[in-house]
C-alpha cells in the first residue's frame, strides 16, 4: 500500500462521498469515515488504501464510569485496562466475521481512547470494490444503518 494522496484518493473519494453521503473527513483531503449505525462502530477509510471498521471509548468516560463520581486519581494503565474489557462484548460480536472476511485486527491506544480497529487493504484504483467492501460493513455490523 502506497499513499496516494495526490493521485487516485481524489478520484476515489470523490466517487465515495457520492455514493456514501454520510462519510466526513477527519482531517481535510485525507481518511474518510460515517458511523455504522446506533452501536458505535465506525468505518474508516484511508487514503494509503484500507478500510478500516473499528470500535472504541474514550478513556474519559470509562473513568467517570470507573470513579463513580468521586474525584479520585485514576492511572492511565488501569483505565485504558478496563476500556479493553469495556468493549470486548461489542468487539467479540464481530471479531470472528471480521477476521474470516481478509481483516487484521489490533488495538490502539492513546491518551484519550481505546479501540479495537479491524483492518482490510483495498485497492483504491477499483472504486467499485471500495464501496462494495463498505456496503458489506453496512449490512453486517451496521445493519444496513
Amino acid at each position: 500500500m502506497s499513499d496516494l494522496t495526490g493521485s487516485v484518493w481524489p478520484q476515489l473519494r470523490t466517487a465515495l462521498m457520492q455514493a456514501f453521503p454520510q462519510l466526513y473527513e477527519l482531517v481535510p483531503g485525507g481518511a474518510l469515515a460515517m458511523d455504522l449505525g446506533p452501536d458505535g462502530w465506525l468505518l474508516e477509510v484511508r487514503p494509503e488504501g484500507a478500510v478500516l471498521c473499528q470500535y472504541g471509548v474514550a478513556l474519559d468516560d470509562v473513568m467517570a464510569l470507573m470513579s463513580d463520581g468521586t474525584p479520585e486519581d485514576l492511572g492511565t494503565d488501569e483505565v485504558a485496562k478496563q476500556a479493553k474489557y469495556f468493549i470486548q462484548p461489542a468487539v467479540g460480536k464481530y471479531r470472528a466475521l471480521l477476521l474470516q472476511s481478509g481483516f487484521t485486527e489490533e488495538t490502539e491506544m492513546n491518551g484519550a481512547f481505546v479501540a479495537a480497529m479491524f483492518t482490510r487493504p483495498v485497492d483504491v484504483t477499483n472504486p467499485s470494490k471500495v464501496q462494495d467492501l463498505m456496503r458489506w460493513c453496512q449490512r453486517e455490523i451496521g445493519r444496513g444503518a
